[in-house]
């Protein structure tokens, strides 16, 4: 009859020390017959056991007994070599303790063999932190783990008795199993997180922190234009220079990410527009004028940020996922401009006005801190990226190395691109005029006070930051299920752009300030569709230039902000809020047809 077993420390004790490797190994030989013990590997690391194919021995080794034999096995033993065997052990902290006990009245063959015994070689792994690397060796070196098969055979006469006892580990339970297959190290969670997604998040972070120092000052300025004697044309000098630097650096942030990276640019646009926030308090104190080339100074450093964060995600985020991570980053704006407007006045009540300034500009620091520890611009940079992640990176995406020169003249020559200007513009004139005359539209029309319109002026923003979200994992389910990428870009853009058009016509029709407000919060949620319309875009059709890109499409919608701001301001004067609102509607439908008809998903830059 025959028997087979696998040896694992359920039955005889091993007793390791966290994260080494441990080999023991014995040879019996006696007078009356031989067992020729080969060596057992056993890895502990972090409470997690496990065993790797480490080396192949070219030996098998057998013995034969006539009588019955009972051995006990106890005592550690140095490594030693002989002709035809090689057994090691390796013990510093711990002590094996093996019983045997085979009782057989006649004749029995007791065989032991390593795996693919054939092998002329000896393979070996090293751990390193937690990847494995391979080389091979003529010999077997002493202290490297070895895995063998054990089989009894029992010719005519079974075994009467196989019993391990095992000595327990002061330290844990030293449970050691014997397992097939590659040595798998199991690494804390945070260490498992996808470096791809930690830039994502990054990025996030710079967003909310972008529009925090943003819109600080929309509620400092109350209390600031006390202190100063400010009159309302003061107020929107001083509001409207933050997009003089803003202008300024979308088109240049774009280039110098292209060219120099985007960790380099992003990280120099945060701390920049930190130090402009932290220093507006003392040059609102010196004057007017430093007042307004600071708040111009800020603008520059957040006109870096989009161009920078567009070129980064180039390269980190596979087509599969290019659609939700563009959608959180761009949701941190929107919960950056919540989180602002909720906290701003309870610090400027406590602690004064440039309270804000200070809290929320020191905390760039903080994130700078981790950007540059964590961050890099490719992850062709990042010595610690996982080959597993590496390989899904490069796979799904079709970036290079930085572009040294840009061909505007190409770029300036394509439709899509021109397509993508002109619908940005479309898109922000509805955006900017519902964001910045929601609150006298809330105060005139639907006659709600200051502090009702404050607190629904937070719900198109949280709207937002849900449907982007949204909005980005259906677009990547589509591509995932095999939809063109034309075809989700044009359908996430669609929604983007008909949505708040078909819900701006409603406003004129509603009868109560709650459906009013409802048309107003769903006109926003569909406007987030964008995000996975237009805004990915960039990355389709030019990766190379996608910092570029952004920077040209963003400098129109910009200037819509800038125009459609001033032009709803002499509508008003001479029409009502549903001239308003056709004019928003009527570039709406502009873009959607200027969308559909000349945009692309694929890549026409290269």
């Amino acid at each position: 009859m025959a028997m087979s077993g696998l040896i694992s420390n359920r039955n005889f004790g091993s007793f390791v020390a966290s994260g080494n490797l441990y080999r023991s190994g014995k040879d019996l030989s006696h007078q009356r017959g031989g067992i020729s013990a080969s060596s057992v590997s056993v890895t502990q690391y972090g409470g997690w056991i496990a065993n790797d194919s480490f080396s192949r021995c070219q030996h098998a080794m057998h013995s034969q007994t006539n009588s019955p034999l009972e051995e006990r096995v106890s005592k550690p033993t140095r490594a030693f070599h002989s002709k035809g065997e090689h057994c090691s052990l390796v013990s510093r902290q711990s002590s094996h303790c093996m019983n045997f006990k085979l009782r057989a009245s006649r004749r029995s063959h007791s065989c032991l063999s390593s795996t693919h015994y054939i092998s002329s070689n000896v393979e070996q792994r090293e751990v390193y932190r937690l990847g494995l690397s391979k080389r091979k060796h003529e010999q077997p070196e002493v202290g490297k783990a070895n895995k063998f098969r054990v089989c009894y055979k029992s010719e005519e006469y079974g075994i009467a008795e196989t019993k391990m006892d095992s000595l327990q580990s002061t330290e844990g339970t030293g449970e050691a199993i014997l397992l097939e297959g590659n040595l798998q190290q199991v690494s804390p969670w945070w260490q498992q997180f996808p470096k791809r997604w930690v830039i994502v998040l990054l990025c996030f972070t710079a967003f909310l922190l972008c529009n925090m120092d943003r819109v600080n000052m929309s509620i400092a300025i109350l209390p600031m234009s006390q202190e100063f004697n400010w009159n309302s044309a003061t107020v929107g000098l001083i509001q409207s220079s933050f997009f003089w630097g803003y202008l300024l650096t979308q088109i240049i942030g774009g280039i110098w990410a292209d060219k120099l990276g985007g960790k380099l640019v992003l990280g120099f646009g945060v701390v920049w527009w930190s130090i402009a926030t932290v220093l507006t308090p003392i040059a609102a104190k010196l004057g007017l004028p430093c007042l307004l080339l600071m708040r111009a100074f800020m603008g520059i450093g957040e006109g870096v940020a989009m161009p920078a964060m567009n070129n980064m995600l180039s390269k980190w985020i596979p087509v599969s996922e290019r659609s939700r991570s563009l959608a959180l980053v761009y949701s941190g704006m929107y919960l950056g401009s919540v989180t602002g407007l909720a906290i701003s006045p309870a610090l400027i009540h406590k602690f004064g006005w440039p309270s804000v300034f200070y809290s929320f500009g020191s905390l760039g620091s903080i994130w700078f801190a981790l950007w540059l520890r964590k961050a890099y611009s490719s992850p062709k940079e990042d010595p610690d990226l996982g080959v597993e992640e590496k390989r899904l990176i490069f796979e799904g995406s079709v970036s290079k190395e930085p572009v040294s020169v840009i061909p505007w003249k190409l770029i300036l020559s394509k439709a899509p691109v021109w397509a993508l200007i002109i619908s940005h513009f479309c898109h922000n004139w509805g955006t900017f005029i519902l964001l910045t005359w929601m609150p006298t539209y809330y105060n005139q029309v639907l006659k709600f006070n200051l502090t009702e319109s404050g607190l629904f002026c937070v719900l198109p923003w949280l709207t937002m930051a849900a449907f982007a979200n949204i909005g980005g994992w259906i677009a990547d389910t589509l591509v995932s299920k095999g939809l063109s990428i034309t075809a989700v870009r044009k359908i996430m853009q669609s929604i983007g752009f008909l949505g708040p058009a078909f819900f701006l016509t409603q406003l004129s029709h509603v009868k109560t300030p709650a459906m009013a407000v409802l048309c107003m919060a769903c006109s926003q949620g569909s406007d987030a569709f964008s995000q996975s319309g237009l805004y990915s875009n960039h990355q389709d059709i030019g990766p190379r230039y996608a910092g570029v890109l952004l920077g040209l499409s963003n400098t129109a919608g910009v200037l819509a902000g800038v125009f459609g701001t001033a032009a709803t301001g002499y509508i008003l004067q001479r029409g009502s809020w549903n001239d308003v609102f056709k004019v928003a509607v009527a570039l709406y439908i502009i873009g959607t047809l200027v969308w559909n008809i000349f945009s692309t998903g694929e890549k026409i830059l290269d």
